[in-house]
């Protein structure tokens, strides 16, 4: 084995057959190592691909060649030569030649890894995020690394030619109610008092249009405490961007553009623009989902007048009560079997039960026809216009429960029927939101998105008179039934945003306490101004067809917000807890 630095001349992915003759210098790691009568194979590996490279038993190193193993990290400098005919492998881009070493450099030695650095073999996802520096080696995670980091260029590159400012916001921030509970970081210098991880940087880009940027963005770090799933985690990243003297459209305008950007660099996929237009109260209605998959028509139908004319209890009751009665009709026939199953699915999804008719022929069959009266069925059949042999499945309840459950029913039919295509991607804006949602629990008005959102102008008189009458301009971004993005025209004038504020139960100490510092900026001129969080993370996930956004994290987080690898959160030192003034009581448990 040689003491000295051998100098990487090439990486082991660009190796052709041109280069037949050469004296090169390789790093990397073992992935694979074969004997094959004396002589020893190995594939190197690095995040630009694999080359062959061979040892011959004569030579002076190869004692120390027979004891490599995988994931060993070496060097090799050696001549390329083309592999004997036969022998290639055409699927490789160095598939053609080899390395015939003649010096070999072992930088480290690998104990036997925990879990196997393969695309083809799949470890837990426990083993996983543990052994995150062994799974990050897989060439399909360097891949999705790659696809981020390419992704991220495109999207500086586009803004930054349209006249974007990249500018940093602080970490270390003030609470300010923004929809999730905040990280709390406590202060050493001011005993007793805390910072807050900022879940967006909302207040700092209103600040930035007040302070004259005009147009700002950056690829905004944003921590929230909030329960984990597939599409989320504590830490997240967002293109987050702002803009002022703007109206809808002109942001639209700058995030299709964004989009049809990254797609097209990224995966060279034409994104079709613009984005179709659909008021929040048209796709909840007609998807049951404020975040539609609009790929395929299939579509919600509101019965509750009809059902109300019927002598079918279940759906007179849950009318009487203020509820809906919606339905959805299979695309294709199903058999009992089917439709069994599907009631179950229901039922999982929170439904009480599913009632159902099948359409035959322009007639209704089902247990509950006899329940509707022919002119009844006849009007059902006009408004849902089934295909003949269609399943039309009813869930009657309150609305949002029914919106719901049809939404996860609706997803089921079009991929069991698969009335889609995967490498499809459709894009929709969703726009007209209530500006306020209400509480049951609470009894009182919370924002329905944040509460920095512009009421539309008509609507700024019902306040505080009916604040469920009040539509705002947020608008999000939609596709493949996943919400991409968020944003809106903000308040600019204090006077408003201190009345929404009230709405929301803050009194006039907590807004100078929360939000005082906002106010003020507000009071010297600030411009009309808009614009848009988009999921970085979800953006790569979705573009690369993956389902879990961790895929496109370095370091991500389990579902219980820890980390296997590095053991976060963790215990501090209780020197550490008393400089900041703080004691840890749990209770006995």
């Amino acid at each position: 084995m040689l003491n000295v630095m051998l100098k990487r001349t090439n990486t082991c992915g660009e190796l052709t057959a041109s280069s037949i003759g050469k004296d090169v210098c390789l790093h990397g790691w073992i992935s694979t190592i074969r004997d094959h009568g004396g002589v020893l194979f190995a594939d190197l590996r690095d995040r630009y691909g694999l080359t062959q490279v061979v040892f011959h038993p004569e030579k002076q190193f190869f004692p120390d060649a027979e004891k490599l193993r995988r994931e060993d990290c070496i060097a090799v400098q050696g001549r390329v030569a083309a592999r004997p005919k036969g022998m290639e492998n055409l699927k490789l881009p160095t598939g053609e030649i080899e390395i015939l070493v003649e010096k070999l450099l072992v930088h480290s030695k690998s104990e036997v890894p925990p879990i196997e650095v393969d695309d083809r073999i799949a470890a837990s996802d426990d083993l996983r995020l543990k052994y995150r520096y062994l799974d990050l080696r897989r060439p399909v995670m360097q891949h999705h690394l790659a696809m981020r980091h390419k992704a991220a260029q495109a999207a500086r590159t586009y803004l930054a030619a349209n006249s974007f400012l990249e500018v940093e916001t602080p970490f270390l921030i003030k609470s300010t109610p923004e929809g999730a509970r905040d990280y709390i970081v406590p202060s050493r210098v001011n005993p007793g008092m805390f910072y807050a991880l900022p879940q967006s940087p909302q207040l700092y880009k209103q600040i930035l249009m007040c302070s004259g940027m005009d147009r700002y963005f950056q690829l905004a770090r944003c921590l929230r405490d909030e329960d984990l799933r597939a599409d989320r985690q504590p830490e997240h990243t967002q293109i987050d961007l702002e803009m002022s003297f703007v109206e809808p459209e002109d942001v639209f305008a700058i995030v299709e553009g964004l989009i049809k950007t990254i797609w097209k660099e990224c995966i060279g996929y034409d994104v079709k623009t613009p984005f179709p237009r659909i008021p929040h109260q048209e796709s909840m209605r007609r998807y049951g989902t404020d975040k539609p998959d609009i790929r395929y028509d299939l579509f919600l139908h509101d019965v509750t007048a009809l059902a109300s004319e019927s002598d079918f209890s279940v759906f007179k009751d849950v009318a009487a009560k203020g509820g809906v009665v919606k339905c959805i009709a299979s695309p294709k026939e199903l058999t009992r079997g089917d439709i069994d199953k599907y009631i179950e699915f229901c039922q999982q999804q929170g439904a009480k039960g599913m009632a159902w008719m099948r359409a035959v022929d322009g007639k209704l069959e089902s247990s509950i026809v006899k329940f509707f009266s022919p002119a009844l069925q006849q009007k059902l059949l006009d408004a849902i216009k089934p295909a003949s042999g269609s399943v039309i499945m009813f869930i009657a309840d309150k609305p949002t429960l029914v919106n719901q459950v049809l939404d996860k029913l609706r997803q089921d039919l079009a991929r069991r029927f698969a009335l889609f295509n995967p490498k499809d991607f459709k894009f929709s804006w969703i726009t007209e939101f209530p500006l306020f949602e209400w509480n049951e629990d609470e009894e009182k008005w919370d924002p329905a998105h944040h509460p920095f959102c512009m009421p539309k102008w008509e609507d700024i008189q019902y306040l505080e008179s009916d604040p469920g009458r009040v539509y705002c301009t947020q608008y999000d971004l939609a596709m493949n039934g996943w919400e991409l993005g968020s944003g809106s025209i903000r308040i600019h004038r204090p006077d408003i945003q201190e009345r929404v504020l009230k709405v929301i139960g803050l009194a006039k100490k907590d807004l100078e306490n929360r939000f005082g510092f906002l106010l003020e900026a507000f009071k010297y001129g600030a411009p009309p101004h808009g614009g848009i969080g988009i999921g970085f993370d979800r953006v790569v996930t979705l573009m690369l067809g993956l389902q879990d956004i961790r895929d496109v994290i370095a370091f991500p987080k389990n579902k219980a917000a820890q980390c296997p690898m590095d053991g976060s959160p963790s215990d501090v030192p209780e020197k550490s807890l008393k400089e900041l003034h703080i004691k840890v009581d749990l209770g006995k448990k």
